[in-house]
């Protein structure tokens, strides 16, 4: 019985990852690299994130605001947006976020390297691809998710008060009480150390999958929408296990 492919990549992945590991622990970084990945894994996604955190913190308010002033709990509102945004929204979302926007480019980029030969042509010069490409991916992605959540979640936050405000009447105090009084003091590390984890998962798996890419040209996007499956499979499971094990 043959072996899917997809879980031989997945496999090639983990061991590409902890190659990118080792060289990371040892200092070998590129700086010049890691600086241009730091800002497409950053700024250049800002944008997006800061868009979807408006209309997430809002819609989530036109859901639970309403019902619960209905209910006369509206002093509530702030807290339950809070810890939802905290413990599941804003690292998930993120997430998702970041495999659209920086996890296709990393198939993509490196999925077009493997079929044109240039990987082989660097592996030529005595040069480690993994070193040389895979690890300023995934320090950018470690470094720029939890930055990219946080700012989720505190866009989110504002969006969801300036909503309530205006459309329900809960005053800004009183929404900001209730967020105070929800959040514990482990909700935001534990929302950041979500958001490293599935950095990383993404950073992996992109670019395992685009070192494993064979074939021509017409094989990259198929590598490309392969990632990205993966990659959400994965990090929803994942999101499974750090639920339990972080908030459980």
């Amino acid at each position: 019985m043959n072996t899917p492919r997809w879980v031989k990549r997945l496999g090639a992945s983990l061991i590409i990852g902890g190659q990118a590991i080792a060289s990371t622990a040892k200092g070998r970084i590129n700086p010049t690299d890691l600086f241009d990945q730091l800002m497409e894994a950053g700024p250049s996604s800002f944008l997006i994130v800061l868009i979807t955190g408006i209309a997430a913190g809002t819609v989530f308010n036109i859901q639970v605001a309403a019902e619960l002033s209905r209910q006369g709990a509206g002093s509530t509102v702030g807290g339950i947006l809070a810890l939802g945004m905290a413990r599941e929204i804003a690292p998930l979302l993120s997430a998702t976020l970041l495999t659209g926007k920086v996890a296709t480019a990393y198939a993509a980029q490196l999925g077009t390297m493997k079929v044109t030969e240039q990987i082989d042509a660097i592996t030529m010069l005595r040069t480690d691809p993994v070193e040389y490409l895979v690890v300023p991916r995934m320090i950018a992605m470690v470094v720029m998710a939890p930055v990219q959540c946080l700012l989720f979640f505190i866009v989110a936050l504002w969006s969801g008060q300036f909503s309530s405000t205006y459309l329900y009447q809960i005053p800004p105090d009183v929404f900001w009480t209730s967020v105070r009084t929800w959040l514990s003091t482990d909700d935001l590390p534990f929302m950041l150390i979500k958001s490293l984890v599935f950095g990383l998962q993404i950073s992996v798996i992109s670019c395992g999958w685009g070192l494993t890419t064979r074939g021509g040209p017409k094989e990259v996007g198929t590598s490309t929408t392969g990632a990205v499956v993966m990659t959400l499979v994965t990090v929803s499971l994942m999101d499974v296990l750090l639920t339990q094990i972080l908030f459980g």
